[in-house]
């Protein structure tokens, strides 16, 4: 691994939790659409509304990320897509923007059901526009320049079009998975049992859109088919088909927490996918050594990511379990005072080491990736610095989901 790639690592893996938890809210959207009237309606829109509530800002940091990665680290190709999909991602942001209102604003609301309807069509609509650009970017239909391609037929052709529904799929897939487990966890039997179904028909109403649109990309994006099928990008496709079966089989079984983890796991490896598929080209005639920044920015920017991760990932882990736990479902009562245990101070003295070993990690990483030049040691540099956003993360994160 060249420095020049490492960027584009991070960013294929902020894509892919933004994928997967904010497309797990624009889904809940869809289901808020299509609950229908009468008693059972409010009931799935009301809880389609509690699930997302405690996360949804806070799965949207990705997105942000992405952007400020990609400008940072490949600026000629992101004023390329910017400026040619930039229709695409205008109705992206104007559905991001009425989604957040409609969600602040229904609590205060004597109308909840019209102020839902637009937080559905919004939910819908960012999706399917953002999925729209990124089938642009697959199919290279997007230019180096200012604005080179067409405004309108890069993101309204076939290939995008079939991305674009996918993604809406992809997102409701998510959603229902995720609204079934919370269903279960608050006991909530009928709810239980509605997004049970739905998932089991998202999930096969996504696969069929997936090997459909094999025949779509072989006929309209020749060069991503092959990367796809003959290439690299296969073993994406082949992860995926065998996530999302497991998860239909998990759901089906009502194992929703197991269920959890292979859906986003089946939405990851599509992403995965395209990016083997697509490597090393960013856009036609355009790769992503060619794109990348000047080696002083690289390097401080990747070290502002790992800074950023050591705060970042365990206050997401902190929220996401309080939200796993049913902290936010009900009032709980404060734990009793109690004197330390030797089992507390075990545990204090292996974070002690642990966030040694961090420090230990922080340094080499560093050191590899500012005074080396060789590839591998660019490579041991990540590695390292990997190693220490986790061993950081073990050394902090059990202490706060304690406290939480």
């Amino acid at each position: 691994m060249n420095l020049h790639d490492v960027p584009m690592v991070f960013i294929l893996a902020g894509l892919a939790l933004y994928t997967v938890l904010a497309g797990a809210d624009f889904g809940a959207g869809l289901w808020q659409l299509v609950a229908g009237g009468g008693e059972r309606g409010t009931r799935v829109r009301d809880h389609a509304h509690r699930s997302i509530g405690p996360v949804w800002e806070a799965n949207h940091v990705w997105i942000v990320f992405v952007l400020t990665v990609t400008w940072t680290a490949y600026p000629r190709a992101f004023s390329s897509i910017a400026s040619t999909l930039c229709v695409a991602l205008f109705i992206a942001g104007i559905g991001m923007v009425l989604r957040g209102a409609a969600y602040a604003l229904r609590a205060g609301s004597e109308a909840p059901r019209r102020i839902d309807m637009l937080f559905a069509i919004s939910s819908i609509l960012t999706p399917f526009a953002l999925g729209a650009a990124v089938g642009g970017i697959a199919s290279r239909r997007v230019p180096v320049g200012n604005a080179a391609g067409d405004l309108f037929s890069t993101w309204l052709n076939p290939t995008s079009i079939l991305v674009g529904v996918l993604a809406v799929a992809l997102c409701a897939y998510l959603a229902a998975v995720y609204l079934a487990a919370d269903a279960r966890r608050l006991g909530e039997e009928e709810l239980e049992g509605y997004f049970r179904g739905r998932s089991l028909a998202a999930g096969a109403v996504a696969g069929a859109l997936a090997v459909a649109g094999v025949f779509v990309i072989r006929s309209d994006a020749r060069p991503l088919y092959d990367g796809l099928i003959a290439g690299d990008g296969l073993v994406g496709v082949i992860a995926s088909a065998l996530a999302g079966v497991a998860t239909l089989a998990l759901v089906w079984r009502r194992r929703y927490e197991l269920a959890r983890v292979t859906s986003a796991v089946a939405v990851t490896a599509v992403v995965v996918g395209w990016a083997l598929a697509q490597e090393p080209t960013i856009l036609p005639g355009l790769s992503v050594e060619q794109a990348a920044s000047p080696r002083e920015t690289l390097i401080a920017l990747i070290i502002a990511i790992v800074a950023g991760a050591v705060i970042l990932f365990p206050s997401l882990a902190v929220l996401f379990s309080m939200v796993l736990r049913g902290r936010f479902d009900r009032e709980l009562p404060a734990p009793p005072p109690g004197t330390a245990s030797p089992a507390d101070v075990l545990r204090q003295s292996r974070s002690g080491l642990l966030g040694r070993l961090a420090g230990a990690c922080l340094i080499a990483g560093f050191g590899f990736l500012t005074v080396a030049d060789a590839g591998w040691a660019h490579a041991v540099g990540v590695l390292a610095l990997g190693a220490f956003v986790v061993l950081g993360f073990m050394a902090i994160v059990p202490g706060a989901l304690e406290e939480a």
